[in-house]
């Protein structure tokens, strides 16, 4: 089986990118295509809970430096 692989969202040069198969999904956080965090998850809905976190973080800490 091939694992599928979509990007759920991208803020400059990062992107959360998820890659599911047949036993769960992995959530990364890539910045400039350098894999800088990887989580296993056996339920989709709780990597998009954590995708929507981390988009949250990421964002926080963009408006602190700018």
């Amino acid at each position: 089986m091939v694992d599928e692989e979509r990007e759920l969202w991208r803020e400059k040069d990062v992107a959360c990118v998820m890659i599911s198969c047949c036993s769960g999904a992995e959530l990364q956080l890539r910045r400039g295509g350098t894999i800088v965090l990887r989580e296993l998850y056996p339920l989709k809905s709780d990597l998009y809970e954590r995708a929507r976190e981390l988009r949250s973080e990421w964002q926080a800490q963009v408006r602190a430096t700018s």
